[in-house]
């Protein structure tokens, strides 16, 4: 339960406390005690009625014991106070009402411009997906040493900077949006990859939020739909435990009105002429719902998305399409041109291509690395029996 609770909360409760005590830092204190207490008290004492309000209460409550013990903070310690005995009773709180709000807010603080964009990308991840800084290195590709200093400093600078925890005026949001529309997707990528719901249908509510605050901004609209069409596929890419790849998903289990929503999302953004990443990902991701597959109009969207990113995941993606339009070889010598030694889609992609061309030893050698760079879950255990099946072939 608390685990759970934590999953749902931790953005809900951080982002109010940020509001609160204006510090990411001291905010982030504050979460963990009031959860480290409820892991006390919530199996001796049952989960109360109000889990959000609960933790909210008890955090506010430890920050300011914490900032009467510092002393230092005399003068903001009795505006604090003044502050809390004026808020409803954990009973009245409104869990639905003010949250979202707090949560965009905290995004927009994270995303300030003065910020690096793997530093805003970063702390907005711990701070409304609640992950580890572990599990953001991991999706940065980068040592857990390096991520933890960047996150250290980004905290430092708002708070040493005086950034304001607040949505910012009209005139200032599009040249946050693209570092904003950037971490809702890393959010919404790791409960898709990771198997955290919470995390996918947490980001599409972000991204509806983006919609109601920047209603004419193309690549919001186009964010929502790619999302959607990815998440409608939920309860398809698994069987039991077991992973499903999408050629052989049970398409009655793909969540129609979802499809279809993202597709009128998509149709809006171009009408807004929306030429930008997420129009394009939201289009492949469309083309890949239908049967027979547009694998030249795939690989073209690639193209251009390659010439807009630079990036070279999306070159190993296009490598896909090529090798369904022009073989594995022809995949496989994109592949070999790039350098993502510690992305683990690029060891399983070329390890599926080696395989295809019969060359065993060298697939299971790629199997093995992407096996290295996964973390223990229905993608491991599918690797697992590929690499079980091609070394029965070989013992054949």
């Amino acid at each position: 339960m608390l685990e759970r609770a934590f999953r749902e909360n931790w953005g809900r409760v951080l982002a109010s406390l940020v509001g609160f005590l204006g510090d990411i830092e001291r905010a982030e204190d504050a979460a963990q005690e009031a959860f480290a207490i409820a892991a006390e008290r919530w199996p001796r004492d049952g989960v109360p009625d109000s889990p959000t309000g609960w933790l909210i209460t008890t955090a506010r409550n430890r920050a300011i014991d914490r900032i009467r013990r510092e002393r230092t903070l005399a003068a903001k310690t009795e505006r604090l106070q003044h502050e809390f005995r004026s808020e409803p009773e954990e009973e009245a709180m409104d869990e639905t009402a003010t949250f979202p709000d707090e949560r965009l807010e905290l995004i927009f603080t994270c995303c300030h411009p003065s910020l690096a964009l793997d530093a805003q990308v970063g702390l907005t991840l711990r701070a409304i997906g609640g992950l580890s800084t572990d599990e953001i290195a991991r999706a940065f590709l980068v040592p857990f040493e390096t991520m933890s200093k960047r996150l250290t400093r980004a905290k430092h600078k708002i708070r040493d900077a005086g950034i304001p925890f607040a949505v910012p005026p009209d005139h200032l949001l599009p040249e946050r949006l693209d570092a904003v529309l950037a971490v809702v997707y890393l959010i919404f990528n790791e409960g898709w990859g990771g198997g955290r719901v919470d995390l996918s249908a947490e980001a599409i509510r972000l991204g509806r939020s983006l919609i109601e605050l920047m209603p004419d901004e193309a690549e919001a609209h186009a964010l929502l739909a790619l999302m959607l069409i990815n998440h409608a596929r939920t309860a398809a890419r698994f069987q039991g435990s077991e992973l499903v790849l999408l050629d052989d998903q049970d398409r009655s289990l793909w969540e129609a009105h979802q499809i279809e929503e993202g597709r009128g999302l998509i149709e809006r953004a171009l009408a807004l002429h929306g030429r930008g990443s997420f129009v394009i990902q939201a289009a492949i991701a469309d083309l890949h719902l239908h049967e027979p597959r547009d694998w030249e109009e795939i690989a073209l969207l690639y193209e251009r998305l390659e010439r807009i990113t630079g990036s070279p995941i999306v070159t190993m993606n296009r490598a896909i399409a090529v090798a369904e339009l022009e073989g594995p070889e022809a995949g496989l010598a994109l592949l070999d041109r790039l350098e993502l030694a510690e992305y683990r889609y690029y060891h399983s992609t070329r390890a599926d291509l080696l395989r295809r061309l019969g060359r065993a030893d060298d697939a299971r050698a790629a199997y093995a690395r992407a096996l290295e760079l996964t973390q223990p879950g229905p993608e491991q255990r599918f690797l697992e029996a590929r690499l079980s099946d091609l070394s029965s072939t070989a013992d054949q």
